[in-house]
């Protein structure tokens, strides 16, 4: 499929592997499944492609099949703000999608992913009729308030093996990221684009906390041993 398409125009539906990877369709009843499912498409986004833009009106509500992504905003000093990462199993924009207002963020992949895409009628639609949808997405708001407190917190660290803690602590949230289980699918230079640090630096934090026994860092990603200390214990020796 050519390249030069936007993410939109190259959707599809879903395999069936696809839809076992997201979560609250479980959630549902036959009959809601039976609806709804016919209505979910997927796109196969590329490094940098953006899944959503500030100022657009939502017409889906995104999750994450496979991959990574950030939520960001541009600075008015032309820097480039990351909320957060969005790791497999993580659904986001339901605030926007339920008022269906603008976006105020970007969202943009960090690697190929897999982005899953619900029409926003049809989120609306189960809203009104499924109380399992209704429980996740409580869920979700009260989870995402929590991981928005918390990102207040990060910023103002200036230790940067804490941020790096944090910030994998957030990744591997098995409310909001599911999908993930407690070994995390992510680069030392991705970890630094969402941290905001370098490579280099990434590197010496991941050296820290995995001394603490807090994670063990492997060829196939970062194996979280103490997900309460990332979230809110100090290095002591830091």
């Amino acid at each position: 499929m050519p390249q030069d398409l936007t993410l939109h125009q190259r959707r599809r539906s879903p395999t069936v592997q696809e839809l076992d990877g997201i979560p609250w369709l479980r959630l549902l009843s036959d009959t809601e499944c039976e609806h709804t499912v016919p209505r979910i498409v997927v796109g196969d986004a590329q490094t940098g492609d953006a899944v959503c833009r500030i100022g657009r009106d939502p017409t889906y509500w995104f999750g994450v099949v496979e991959g990574l992504l950030k939520m960001n905003i541009d600075t008015d000093k032309g820097d480039s703000l990351t909320f957060t990462g969005v790791s497999r199993g993580g659904w986001f924009g339901e605030g926007t999608a339920l008022k269906r207002e603008p976006y105020r963020y970007n969202v943009n992949a960090l690697r190929p992913s897999v982005v899953a895409g619900l029409p926003i009628d049809s989120f609306h639609t189960l809203l009104a009729e499924s109380i399992g949808f209704n429980r996740f997405i409580m869920n979700q708001l009260n989870e995402r308030l929590g991981q928005f407190i918390a990102a207040r917190e990060i910023d103002r660290i200036n230790n940067p093996d804490l941020r790096v803690a944090r910030n994998l602590a957030a990744l591997v949230n098995p409310v909001l990221f599911p999908g993930v289980g407690e070994v995390l699918d992510i680069t030392q230079q991705e970890l630094g684009y969402l941290v905001g640090l370098s490579r280099q630096r990434v590197n010496v934090a991941l050296k820290r906390l995995e001394q603490a026994q807090w994670i063990r860092v492997s060829y196939g990603g970062i194996r979280v041993l103490n997900l309460p200390a990332l979230r809110s214990h100090t290095l002591g020796h830091t």
